[in-house]
């Protein structure tokens, strides 16, 4: 198997997936994850709303450094895809809100188009993007081509 199919692998499982979870941490060190819904700009920033006062978006005021994980979990045991972030997350600015709301709302029907002002102070949610700085692929212990019998991350998107 190439670094390709591996990289297309992983591309497969953000575009299935409405959901990632979020991983942050407060000053103290202390976690938190929380799933969101999020809409990706190719395999590196991924978008969400949230209120400011969510416990996740003071830990991001307070450090930007996250991870992420996407997968299905409708999947029998032993079979989900998943792929892992580090990243970086911040409010989007003001600046490029309306083009990032605009994307943000754009990945499914069901989701409500966002107006700039929704998503800026003084309104109740902001709009969020974390940029991923390293990515993996997780590889089932039983994948024909790349199994050891003992699931493993594989580095794609080399950055």
């Amino acid at each position: 198997m190439t670094q390709e199919i591996l990289d297309q692998r992983a591309a497969a499982v953000i575009e299935a997936n409405k959901y990632m979870t979020l991983g942050t941490v407060d000053a103290d060190g202390l976690p938190w994850v929380t799933p969101l819904y999020f809409t990706p700009d190719g395999h590196a920033d991924f978008y969400w709303a949230s209120s400011p006062e969510a416990l996740h978006s003071k830990n991001i005021a307070t450090t930007s450094d996250v991870s992420i994980a996407i997968f299905d979990s409708s999947v029998r045991i032993g079979g989900a895809s998943a792929v892992y972030f580090r990243a970086r997350a911040s409010l989007v600015p003001d600046e490029e809100l309306e083009a990032c709301a605009t994307l943000y709302t754009s990945r499914y029907p069901e989701l409500r188009a966002y107006g700039v002002d929704e998503l800026r102070s003084p309104a109740d949610l902001r709009l969020y993007r974390a940029h991923a700085a390293a990515h993996w692929l997780l590889v089932r212990g039983s994948d024909p081509d790349y199994g050891t019998g003992i699931d493993s991350r594989r580095p794609v998107w080399a950055s």
